[in-house]
């Protein structure tokens, strides 16, 4: 087992759902967390909930779709604790609409956070993990990134290109540099990500669905981030595939 006891982590989308859960659960297990967002009121919450119960937390001002504001963190957290030994990259968005609604803005913005945030996030904490020859990256796709459902036609193609790039990055950083890679792929979990939805009957749909199942909640999903981050050092967590029991699809 792996002692991740004073690593340091850098979480994104930290101001909400899996990302503050996953910051909550990994500072619990003695991890000092570099807490990332564009809502700062919501990451300094989240930081004296973590010092409350013993924690350590860097709150970073970040935006992953500027490439400067992402190196900014970085560094700022490098600075405040000489390393990054764990990278959740966790933001995301899914506003669901029909494709022939042509909500292209909402399309663009689902690939410049989904895939090209997880990207520029990506280059830029791997040059310290390549000189540390360590490290363990864990990318938040979805069910939406193993199969395809109507309504969320380019939320899929993001979350399709996040499981794809997750096993490339493995199969090159892995043996190469010391680096494990995990790609979480939750089924329905309670987060704010419905709230995203413009589509009223889509939204409506989620909120119907909310009565019919128990979905996943946060914290039961980083939970299964910290397991992956305490396997042995030669064990690599590829893929955690994590539903509700009752979720039939």
């Amino acid at each position: 087992m792996t002692n991740i006891n004073g690593k340091v982590a850098l979480v994104t989308g930290a101001s909400s759902g899996i990302g503050a859960a996953t910051a909550l659960a990994l500072a619990a297990a003695g991890v000092k967390v570099g807490i990332a967002a564009r809502r700062t009121d919501r990451l300094e919450e989240l930081k004296a909930e973590i010092i409350k119960t013993g924690g350590e937390a860097l709150v970073i001002e970040m935006d992953v779709v500027d490439p400067a504001s992402i190196e900014a963190g970085v560094k700022k957290l490098v600075d405040a604790y000489g390393s990054i030994d764990i990278l959740f990259n966790n933001a995301g968005l899914m506003p669901l609409s029909d494709i022939d609604q042509f909500k292209t803005t909402e399309w663009l913005r689902m690939v410049d956070v989904n895939v090209k945030g997880l990207l520029n996030t990506t280059a830029a904490v791997l040059p310290q993990m390549i000189k540390q020859h360590s490290g363990h990256i864990f990318n938040t796709s979805s069910i939406a990134g193993r199969k395809v459902f109507k309504g969320l036609s380019v939320y899929c193609a993001t979350k399709h290109a996040v499981t794809a790039f997750s096993d490339g990055l493995r199969m090159e950083v892995g043996q190469t540099h010391n680096i494990r890679v995990t790609c979480i792929q939750p089924g329905a979990v309670a987060t704010e990500l419905y709230d995203q939805i413009t589509d009223p009957g889509y939204r409506q749909q989620m909120d119907d669905l909310a009565k019919q199942m128990t979905f996943l909640q946060s914290a039961d999903v980083a939970d299964t981030i910290v397991f992956a981050a305490q396997a042995p050092a030669h064990v690599n967590v590829a893929e955690l595939f994590v539903l509700p029991v009752e979720q039939g699809w």
